[in-house]
């Protein structure tokens, strides 16, 4: 990746974040990179595609999250836990503004749009990860235990920017781990 363009998607990538999609303008991002209007528009042809390029990256932070999870091995639930706790510690961390999709996805509500395919893609993807972590662990019904991981993942990032993030990520891990406990009550 070249210079500039790092520059535009780390400048693009923390202004959609912490202004919102709309607000933010390509003369504002131009300005904060340090660049020329014509190599944004080199990088990429269109607001759209860079609004893509952003949720792009943040998708593969959160892959790389769940890859690092699972190589630091352990029993699968051990993964489940690590990836919890990863959206917890985001959720705790300075700055934090919610989830990136879903914002975007209020948006852009057309399920037609790039940016709303982006979001879908992504969500497609972490709810088939999730699934398979808890099918690992010997869940019998992976798919509606990941949706319900997936829900409370929603609920707590959407509540985690709008007060204190503690009890919202004690609540989260909590739940977690209430759907791993779940899998194995019916064993004993």
């Amino acid at each position: 990746m070249s210079e500039a363009r790092a520059r535009l998607l780390s400048s693009a990538s923390r202004l959609f974040y912490t202004e919102g999609l709309h607000s933010v303008g390509i003369d504002r991002v131009i300005a904060d990179a340090g660049v020329t209007r014509a190599t944004l528009y080199r990088h990429f042809p269109s607001k759209d595609d860079l609004l893509v390029a952003y949720l792009t990256e943040a998708d593969q932070a959160i892959r790389a999250q769940v890859a690092a999870a699972r190589e630091a091995g352990g029993p699968p639930a051990a993964i489940v836990r690590a990836v919890a706790t990863s959206i917890a510690d985001g959720i705790r961390s300075p700055g934090f503004r919610g989830c990136a999709f879903l914002n975007a996805a209020a948006e852009y509500p057309d399920p037609a749009h790039p940016v709303h395919q982006a979001v879908l893609t992504h969500r497609e993807w972490f709810l088939e990860t999730v699934t398979e972590l808890l099918a690992a662990t010997g869940e019998t019904a992976p798919e509606p235990a990941a949706r319900h991981f997936v829900l409370l993942r929603d609920g707590a990032m959407a509540a985690g920017c709008l007060t204190d993030p503690a009890p919202i990520c004690e609540t989260f891990l909590r739940g977690v781990d209430g759907i791993l406990e779940y899998r194995t009550a019916g064993k004993n």
